[in-house]
């Protein structure tokens, strides 16, 4: 099973589960689909846009789940993200856990399948 992550404020994810569904981050919101990463691209994403930050999640995602509503398009350096241009069901979550800081003030991904 193949999964895609998303980097959520707990704020935010607590929101979700509250409404019953995920529609989106701001910028999710503004860009008109859900931003998501693949295990390799997912630690690049937290350093350029969550750096330093705390209080985050790390969903991980049931890709085969969100059915034609998932696209990979092109995006940093031309690699291929996946898009969700729908709300995102709490069906298709795996897991939801804390994104830590580690020591070096980089988020710690050790927990992530290699």
């Amino acid at each position: 099973m193949t999964h895609i992550y998303k980097i959520v404020s707990q704020s935010e994810w607590r929101a979700a589960e509250a409404a019953g569904v995920f529609s989106g981050a701001a910028v999710d919101l503004a860009d008109g689909f859900i931003h998501f990463s693949a295990a390799d691209q997912v630690e690049e994403t937290a350093a350029k846009y969550f750096a330093g930050q705390t209080d985050l999640l790390l969903v991980a995602v049931n890709a085969a789940a969100l059915g034609d509503a998932l696209r990979w398009e092109a995006s940093r350096g031309g690699a291929l993200f996946p898009h969700l241009y729908a709300p995102l069901s709490f069906d298709a979550v795996a897991n939801v856990e804390p994104l830590l800081l580690g020591a070096d003030g980089r988020h710690d991904f050790s927990s992530l399948p290699e």
